[in-house]
């Protein structure tokens, strides 16, 4: 399989409301938006996040009204400190503070209007003792 894009997709309720988080709050663009389905970009061509509405018939009779669970997406900035004052100063409850990981990342989360968890992501330097306990010698 030669895979060109990736797009995740999850079935809302609100897709109008779910559209205007993503693009309005977070800052994504969106790519396309109908009354049923929308779909916003992730950061770059061929990556998109797709909201589609539940119950619609172009989705699977035995999956149409299955609840979303367990679903976070990770998006990657430049200065996640910056993004977290961002979003509260927008209203966006942080569901973490801002922390800095031993593994390489500075981050928090927020939930979207459907519960789902994005995980906003600075990459920052590994903890050099971590490194060497966990990760293979170069």
């Amino acid at each position: 399989m030669q895979v060109k894009g990736f797009g995740a997709g999850y079935l809302v309720d609100d897709v109008a409301a779910t559209t205007r988080f993503y693009a309005d709050v977070v800052g994504l663009p969106v790519t396309v938006e109908l009354d049923w389905f929308a779909s916003v970009n992730a950061g770059a061509p061929g990556y998109e996040i797709s909201f589609v509405q539940r119950g619609h018939e172009s989705v699977p009779p035995a999956y149409r009204a299955q609840d979303t669970a367990g679903l976070m997406f990770g998006l990657v900035v430049e200065d996640a400190r910056a993004e977290a004052k961002r979003l509260e100063e927008a209203g966006v409850e942080l569901v973490t503070p801002v922390v800095d990981e031993v593994y390489g990342q500075r981050h928090f989360y927020v939930a979207d209007p459907n519960g789902v968890l994005l995980d906003v992501i600075e990459m920052i330097p590994v903890d050099p003792d971590w490194a060497a306990a966990n990760l293979p010698a170069s």
